[in-house]
């Protein structure tokens, strides 16, 4: 059996998922580098432009769909996002803990 090119690899083999490995380990390490910023960081280059765009014009409505979108979360899975939220809150304070811890024990 002779090696055949990317495409027919993915094809046949299904191994097309190597890129989706390699950006969950970069966002996993950036993220245990970073702490949550890079979690935000990641949802914000989601986004399409065009809907950035309709935000920075539109930004009263941006404002009353993400409140639609909050209370009807809130509502269905309140406990999760409760959870959730403390998580992130504890992990943003953990690591601004560290680097100042980090930045003490240089000085």
């Amino acid at each position: 059996m002779t090696d055949a090119d990317p495409y027919e690899k993915a094809a046949g083999g299904m191994d097309y998922d190597d890129d989706i490995r390699e950006r969950a380990t970069d966002f996993g390490s950036r993220l245990a580098s970073e702490g949550p910023e890079a979690l935000l960081e990641q949802v914000e280059e989601m986004i399409p432009e065009g809907v950035k765009d309709q935000v920075r014009q539109f930004p009263i409505v941006a404002l009353i769909v993400g409140a639609g979108i909050g209370v009807f979360l809130g509502l269905k899975k309140g406990d999760e996002l409760i959870a959730a939220g403390s998580s992130l809150i504890a992990a943003a304070a953990t690591a601004n803990l560290n680097s100042a811890l980090a930045s003490k024990s240089e000085e």
